[in-house]
């Protein structure tokens, strides 16, 4: 249907607003950087917009919509030659917006399914873990699995959920994770690094990480480790060292003596 006046008709910015589904601030924006023309002014001295001002207004609303930015709008009405290049270019932007919204999407829906934080790691990592019942893996796991995820790469942090695993299934072992936990935390209190108690405590959490592998490989977990990290063995205590190395990448307030305690564990696990 085709629409004809008898006579011109002019409306006041706020009705010319509310039919353009805008608003009159965003109007006489689009006057001050010179996209709309300023209009005629009634006896009252108020803007009146009259049929073209209303097909404008219509059409600049119409690119916003679509996501084309505002200097874009005024180039496509100023230089048509220039509109093709415009809405490539547009077409570009949205078309990467539209992959980080699916891969957002999907995050969102992966922590709906896994849980939060857990669902935050990589399939990886989480598929691994999946078996274990609700609250087996810890806040702490999880963020030791982030740690060496971010430096490491997921594979490094699915090997590295093969210990997890251990703990989770073999009470006397977490046990034993927690005491020296512990035992680890109270060199931050003033210890010297040349403490023999520093030495004492790399050895036992060396000997520790040893009964951990051993229960790793008894529960056929290191078959799925091969799988994943297929490499000679010099790659394999690299791996190994992950842990150890994310500790000294990451800010963490240790003293001396707690760290040269994780760095000396280290040591010796890459001697084996």
């Amino acid at each position: 249907m085709h629409l004809s006046f008898t006579s011109p008709r002019q409306v006041k910015i706020g009705d010319a607003a509310a039919f353009a589904g805008t608003t009159p601030r965003a109007i006489r924006h689009y006057h001050q950087i010179g996209l709309l023309r300023e209009p005629e002014r009634g006896a009252d001295g108020r803007r009146r917009y009259g049929y073209d001002d209303m097909i404008r207004l219509l059409w600049i609303r119409r690119m916003a919509e679509a996501g084309v930015g505002l200097d874009d709008v005024r180039a496509a009405f100023d230089d048509a030659q220039d509109v093709d290049e415009n809405l490539r270019r547009l077409e570009e932007t949205l078309a990467a917006q539209e992959v980080e919204i699916r891969r957002q999407l999907t995050a969102v829906r992966r922590l709906r399914a896994v849980g939060s934080p857990l669902g935050l790691l990589s399939d990886l990592v989480t598929d691994r873990l999946a078996h274990l019942p609700p609250g087996a893996v810890r806040q702490s796991d999880v963020d030791a699995l982030m740690v060496t995820e971010r430096i490491f790469g997921p594979i490094a942090a699915a090997i590295q959920a093969g210990s997890v695993i251990v703990l989770a299934t073999h009470p006397e072992l977490r046990a034993e994770e927690d005491r020296l936990d512990a035992a680890e935390e109270s060199l931050d209190d003033g210890v010297d690094p040349d403490d023999p108690r520093v030495e004492e405590l790399a050895q036992l959490r060396y000997a520790h990480l040893k009964a951990v592998e051993r229960a790793l490989v008894a529960a056929g977990l290191d078959a799925v480790e091969d799988e994943l990290f297929e490499t000679d063995d010099d790659e394999e205590h690299d791996v190994q060292m992950s842990v150890y190395e994310a500790f000294t990448k990451m800010p963490y307030d240790f003293s001396p003596a707690r760290m040269r305690c994780v760095v000396r564990s280290g040591q010796l696990l890459a001697q084996d």
